[in-house]
């Protein structure tokens, strides 16, 4: 496998419309960020496999056939007989930003369990990509954990994010790439400038490669001494902006795919996030993300209008 995932795997109830009686409607939406991630790694032309927990019940299955249709390896999804699939509402803002509201006290993906981690499907990666709201619980967590000591042993590349700043802390301590978002970065430095705050970060963690993620004014790379921003696509058609971070992120992990860590150049980066941008545009510009990842061809072709 070129990336093995692991996370949640969840439905997005995405707001699509008002019923006849003023009642807002919601679209089932197959989601989650690792399988988002892969998702977009898989249309690039990787092999990819995702690790995780969802309910034994229908929109469990709708979720394992989704990720089997669009390329992931499903070998290492697990079902849940009595806690059912995770489940997300998404409420859009009218400049496309959302907010999430989570049904997941207890959600399958919470309950995945160290014995259910596949090793050597981990030991057989290029990279293994992780976030660290799979650390919240302590069953999960412990999962993960023992995912990321596999994935060590075999050298792999790291990506970590996301709540419980004690694991999001934890997380950062064993990544080689990090993709953080603006929000996430204040949060979690207490920092509002995003330079100052990566700054923070490097203060306590070895991170060869920080990319952050400035939804409206771009994105950045942090790499050695070299600062890299790149403005963002603006789509008049934006709909929502779930799975634009997911989207991004993958195309970071494909062109390190392609060209590696080391020795990168400020050109290199400027041509990595300026792809990585294209694409999240363009997923902004449709309901949910996992179905409907860009082609390359599409996103060359968006890129081909600006040059």
């Amino acid at each position: 496998m070129d990336v093995v995932a692991l996370g949640e795997l969840l439905i997005d109830f995405t707001e699509n419309g008002i019923s006849s009686q003023g009642n807002p409607l919601f679209e089932a939406n197959p989601g989650g960020a690792p399988c988002n991630v892969l998702a977009m790694l898989t249309k690039l032309g990787h092999k990819t496999a995702f690790i995780g927990k969802v309910g034994n019940d229908f929109f469990g299955k709708q979720l394992e056939q989704t990720i089997m249709e669009v390329g992931i390896d499903a070998s290492g999804l697990q079902k849940d007989d009595d806690v059912h699939t995770t489940l997300a509402l998404v409420h859009t803002y009218p400049d496309g930003d959302r907010d999430f509201s989570f049904y997941r006290n207890p959600g399958a993906d919470m309950m995945l369990t160290e014995e259910e981690v596949p090793e050597e499907l981990i030991k057989g990666t290029r990279i293994f990509h992780f976030g660290t709201l799979s650390m919240t619980h302590e069953g999960v967590r412990n999962a993960t954990k023992k995912a990321l000591r596999a994935a060590k042993e075999a050298g792999a590349v790291w990506n970590s994010l996301d709540e419980a700043k004690e694991q999001v802390l934890y997380g950062l301590g064993q990544c080689d790439i990090l993709k953080i978002s603006d929000n996430e970065i204040q949060w979690l430095t207490g920092e509002e400038d995003f330079t100052k705050g990566v700054h923070w970060i490097l203060e306590r963690y070895h991170i060869p490669l920080i990319l952050v993620s400035m939804g409206r004014e771009g994105s950045r790379a942090y790499y050695k001494d070299l600062i890299v921003e790149v403005k963002p696509f603006i789509q008049k058609n934006t709909i929502e902006t779930t799975g634009a971070g997911d989207t991004f992120c993958a195309c970071v992990l494909h062109y390190i795919l392609e060209h590696g860590l080391t020795d990168l150049t400020e050109n290199d980066l400027k041509e990595m996030l300026t792809f990585a941008n294209a694409a999240a545009s363009i997923i902004t510009t449709r309901k949910g993300a996992l179905r409907v990842m860009p082609e390359r061809e599409e996103v060359e072709k968006l890129l081909s209008c600006f040059n």
